[in-house]
């Protein structure tokens, strides 16, 4: 009776320590602990090169002579309206999700940004959207960029996030192409340009070691893309690798 008192209380034990490993088995990235300030955004303009949350690095870069900046910000604008480059920040729902407070926004600048993790993961989740500048211009159109489908709406035109996952060697895995905005189909009706948050699933790829960003569009000229190269990203949802 003892020897069975002694291994039930084992199991207990062994029962308590797998629900609390089970308990950080998944890692969720929201950026609720930044705070932007009065400014609304961190753009990096300290200098810092970019913002870690969690086990996870996304890359910054400020330009100071023009006061401008690629790779990740994080932002509090919510802005749904504001249709020009004054109002970069915003993401077309009008906040992070689950109408949370804080998000990131990504601003392609024609050179790829890597986030890198600092255990090997798997991205069981990743959420993007369109910014406001981004998605009131490709309804639109303006001086720079067109409006999306023409004016008839036969225009097959596009707009992607790609995402490559990259192994624990940092070689490349998986290419996703996330469209934000796609014109191609034959139905009219089916044309459409994202204003909520999408859900990407990007487990496949495995137990990885970063993404690479950067972003496409059907809108391109001899200076690189016309469209506002910016999408917005929140609740980034992670399954670290398990110990051997």
């Amino acid at each position: 009776m003892k020897k069975y008192l002694i291994m039930v209380a084992i199991l207990s034990l062994i029962g308590v320590s797998a629900c609390e490993k089970g308990e950080q088995e998944r890692i969720l990235i929201d950026f609720e602990e930044f705070d932007p300030g009065p400014d609304g955004y961190l753009n990096g303009s300290g200098g810092e090169g970019g913002f870690t949350s969690g086990i996870v690095f996304f890359p910054n870069s400020y330009n100071s002579s023009w006061d401008s900046w690629s790779g990740f910000s994080i932002t509090s604008h919510n802005d749904t309206v504001t249709a020009d480059y004054t109002n970069m920040y915003s993401a077309i729902p009008g906040s992070g999700e689950d109408l949370s407070d804080i998000y990131a926004t990504y601003y392609f600048s024609g050179i790829p940004d890597t986030i890198l993790f600092g255990e090997p993961v798997k991205v069981s989740s990743l959420s993007v959207t369109n910014t406001t500048y981004a998605y009131h211009t490709m309804l639109n159109g303006n001086a720079f960029s067109k409006k999306f489908g023409g004016d008839d709406g036969s225009d097959p035109d596009w707009f992607r996030l790609v995402i490559t996952s990259l192994d624990h060697s940092a070689r490349p895995v998986t290419r996703y192409n996330i469209y934000l905005a796609d014109f191609r189909s034959e139905d009219d009706s089916m044309d459409y340009i994202s204003n909520v948050w999408n859900h990407i699933d990007l487990s496949d790829s495995g137990f990885i070691s970063g993404l690479v960003f950067f972003i496409e569009s059907s809108d391109t000229g001899d200076y690189g893309i016309n469209t506002p190269a910016y999408v917005s990203i929140d609740n980034l949802e992670l399954i670290p690798e398990p110990a051997e």
